[in-house]
């Protein structure tokens, strides 16, 4: 989100959250200090509100500062977030897709109310912490989703804060991250959706979390940091790739041309 997925800390939920949370991992292992690239879900909650706690920021039961729910709208562009580049789409890739979209609407229909995903084991992503897009992750699926695709088993729900709770907007797949660009088509056509995987990440050194807050962050998927010696130089763990593939689909779109949709494609739905 992860398996054997990625190391990550406080930053991941400060820029990406939405994206992120999939921490795709061996849940119950115990916290290290210093995440390793199969850091577990529960290692990584423990190490975010480790490092917010040193720097005096956004302990569980309190309100974020205004710069942490600000840099929780800031994109992941650029320098860290791979896209899979775009293919033409043939008549059987669109067919397919709409496929996809089907049995997707069809498996979430049960879930407009977040507390069904929960009692069906999807988990919110540090719901203390206010953000645009709140992910929902089912670690089983998540598991599941290393070795097969399903389209009926998202890994992630994503609903928006709503009056009285949450309302369901989209949903993530996840794939791991040494598929190659053909495995990737075979589960969602690349001429149609658009996989991302966050990369280039520089962890900040203990005390510094708030480097990776606000407009001019250094630290973290929103910081100015995006190069090995960059991060070396500012005492920070370097992190060439976190994760694994992901892949949003928002299936309530009117339009067609958003149900796709992603952050870095012009004309289309900012989330």
């Amino acid at each position: 989100m992860k398996l054997p997925l990625a190391a990550v800390i406080a930053v991941s939920l400060l820029f990406g959250a939405a994206a992120m949370q999939h921490a795709f991992v061996r849940e119950g292992a115990a916290a290290q200090p210093g995440c390793a690239d199969d850091c577990n879900l529960a290692a990584h909650r423990a190490q975010t509100h480790a490092m917010l706690a040193d720097d005096g920021m956004n302990m569980p039961g309190m309100q974020p500062a205004p710069a942490a729910s600000a840099a929780m709208e800031m994109p992941m562009h650029g320098a860290h977030m791979e896209m899979t580049p775009p293919r033409v789409a043939s008549a059987q890739d669109r067919a397919r897709a709409a496929a996809i979209l089907a049995s997707l609407r069809t498996a979430m229909a049960p879930f407009k109310d977040y507390r069904a995903a929960e009692a069906a084991g999807y988990v919110p992503f540090h719901p203390e912490i206010q953000q645009p897009i709140y992910h929902f992750t089912s670690m089983h699926n998540a598991l599941l989703n290393q070795f097969s695709f399903d389209p009926a088993r998202p890994t992630s729900l994503m609903y928006e804060p709503a009056a009285g709770g949450y309302q369901l907007v989209g949903a993530m797949y996840t794939a791991p991250r040494n598929m190659t660009l053909d495995q990737l088509n075979e589960r969602v056509p690349l001429g149609v959706g658009t996989w991302h995987l966050h990369v280039n990440l520089c962890i900040p050194p203990p005390s510094m979390g708030r480097e990776m807050l606000g407009p001019h962050a250094q630290f973290g998927l929103g910081g100015s940091i995006s190069t090995a010696d960059g991060c070396a130089a500012a005492g920070g763990t370097f992190k060439p790739v976190i994760y694994g593939w992901m892949l949003h689909v928002w299936p309530y779109e009117t339009d067609p041309t958003k149900v796709w949709a992603t952050e870095d494609h012009p004309g289309v739905m900012d989330r």
